[in-house]
């Protein structure tokens, strides 16, 4: 087995707006806290080779990915559909995923931004060297609450305590992955997993950073001189950290507290990890088109009207009533036309997955919910199974059931916001096709094991 590492710095110019936290709030960056990355891990065994590369970013759009895997298969004949490109969900990035509203996106920025990435792949593959795998499980508990949950925005003499827990840690993750790989005797990358949404910091913050576990992962890295760290977003689409939309100066101390506890778990991962076989690795792509609302053009007419009539009577554009409906008259008004002219507003959507040997990485790119990776945990046949969100685009959240009979922002305004019609059932369907991704994967190593 062979397992190389590339980075490569992605930090925009100070001055770009970040995004995240709400639409039109012009969040000028001022400062570079932390800079952002684009990590890459090659594994190549058996003639087999699979990168995945974690970006510091909000999102990618598709574009993103397409010229990312178009650009490594050029320099190294690697197929596209065995590169994924991940992203950890920092909101004090610049908008790279193509949200209307969410931060103005700079075009220059944007421009040079896939072959950064793809150098990050290329990198990876070049300096691949024989090198041992090891993983562990760890605790790593407190970090995050379950925000569909349990109460969110706590005070900070309430959360910031050494033991808190959440009221309902079932619902987070409680644990971390780690991978440690090692060659010549010294540890030359790591890989952690770990689902809690990136946004201990607020819309105040106008330095950018890597959130948790983008400045965790720093911290780790500096234990390692020479090493590349990536972190692996899970399920995180109803799980917020302890400390959250809270003014600027209590979220950068909280900031770097929530970040050292995350990278006092990825130590203890690093220490305790055990040598894992890696007989195989293999990639599969599932392209499935999600069940939607049946939502025609006359409800879309509906819903248009009814935001414009909010900005017929608004006094100013101050309020995020109004800014929210501005997004929804831009978004409402192209699927209009798009939906009388006959053009699909549902569509296909990538699954990927990567086996490397007992850990199946199974990605979307939706912004999971706990209970919905919990279900695919279960149902999964590989031993280490990790749900992975933010892969290959940005599509919204896929909300487990309850979440969306109440319908609302995460189920059913968010999908209109990226241009899509509402998942009918995004619980059972993402459900459904990565346990056959898990599938599809088993399969390939039960063919391989019986050469």
């Amino acid at each position: 087995m062979k397992i190389g590492f590339g980075r490569v710095d992605i930090t925009p110019r100070v001055g770009v707006e970040l995004c995240g936290f709400g639409p039109y709030i012009t969040r000028h960056s001022i400062a570079v806290r932390d800079r952002l990355w684009a990590r890459a891990m090659a594994i190549d065994t058996a003639g087999e080779r699979v990168v995945i590369v974690s970006c510091d970013l909000p999102g990618t759009g598709r574009w993103v990915t397409e010229r990312v895997r178009a650009a490594v298969t050029a320099a190294t004949g690697l197929a596209g559909s065995s590169v994924m490109v991940h992203c950890t969900h920092t909101h004090s990035g610049p908008n790279t995923i193509d949200l209307v509203g969410w931060g103005e996106p700079d075009a220059p920025y944007r421009e040079l931004l896939p072959a950064k990435i793809a150098k990050a792949c290329i990198d990876a593959i070049a300096s691949a060297r024989e090198a041992t795998l090891s993983h562990a499980e760890v605790p790593c508990e407190g970090i995050g609450q379950n925000r569909e949950y349990d109460r969110d925005g706590l005070p900070i003499d309430e959360v910031m305590v050494p033991g808190w827990r959440p009221k309902k840690p079932e619902l987070t993750d409680t644990t971390c992955h780690v991978l440690k790989a090692e060659a010549g005797g010294k540890v030359i990358g790591f890989v952690s997993y770990f689902g809690c949404h990136p946004v201990v910091c607020c819309q105040e913050t106008r330095h950018i950073h890597g959130d948790f576990c983008g400045v965790a992962t720093n911290l780790v890295e500096a234990d390692h001189p020479g090493a590349v760290g990536l972190f692996l977003q899970g399920a995180q689409g109803d799980v917020n950290p302890r400390f959250v939309h809270k003014p600027e100066a209590e979220s950068l101390k909280a900031l770097d507290v929530i970040a050292g506890e995350y990278a006092a778990a990825v130590r203890n991962g690093i220490a305790k990890a055990k040598p894992i076989a890696i007989d195989e690795v293999a990639a599969r792509q599932r392209f499935a088109r999600f069940s939607r609302k049946p939502w025609d053009a006359a409800k879309l007419r509906e819903l248009l009207t009814e935001h414009e009539q909010t900005l017929a009577t608004a006094p100013d554009e101050t309020s995020w009533k109004t800014r929210m409906a501005v997004v929804y008259v831009n978004t409402l008004r192209t699927m209009l036309a798009a939906s009388l002219a006959g053009e699909d507003l549902s569509p296909r959507i990538e699954l990927q997955g990567f086996r490397l040997g007992p850990i199946a990485l199974l990605a979307s790119p939706f912004e999971t919910f706990q209970q919905i990776k919990n279900e695919v945990v279960a149902a999964a046949r590989a031993l280490i199974p990790l749900v992975l969100s933010f892969a290959n685009e940005s599509t919204g959240y896929a909300t487990d059931r309850t979440a969306a009979a109440r319908g609302g922002y995460a189920a059913d305004m968010v999908p209109l916001m990226y241009g899509f019609l509402p998942y009918a059932d995004a619980h059972g369907d993402l459900v459904r096709e990565l346990v056959a991704l898990d599938g599809d994967l088993a399969e390939r190593a039960v063919a391989v094991a019986g050469r």
